[in-house]
């Protein structure tokens, strides 16, 4: 399993979404399970999953699936799109 695909099913997981939801697109904010309290959870299994530390300006700038992957990336745990 790709590191993208690792990503989309960290973010099924943490927000709760079916496993066949499509969140490539996704922001943060823009369905009511991605909230505050949810972005903390998902920065955890992250972390988690892939096992690197984001920095707290990275976690508040994380707004999106894309630039989640970029993180990923910058941190060596990805690949870029």
């Amino acid at each position: 399993m790709g590191h993208l695909d690792r990503l989309r099913g960290v973010f099924r997981a943490a927000l709760s979404l079916p496993d066949d939801a499509d969140v490539d697109e996704l922001e943060y904010r823009a369905i009511p399970q991605w909230d505050s309290l949810a972005h903390m959870a998902l920065v955890a299994a992250i972390e988690d999953e892939f096992d690197i530390m984001l920095e707290t300006d990275e976690i508040i700038d994380m707004s999106s699936f894309t630039q989640a992957a970029r993180l990923l990336e910058k941190h060596g745990a990805g690949a870029a799109f």
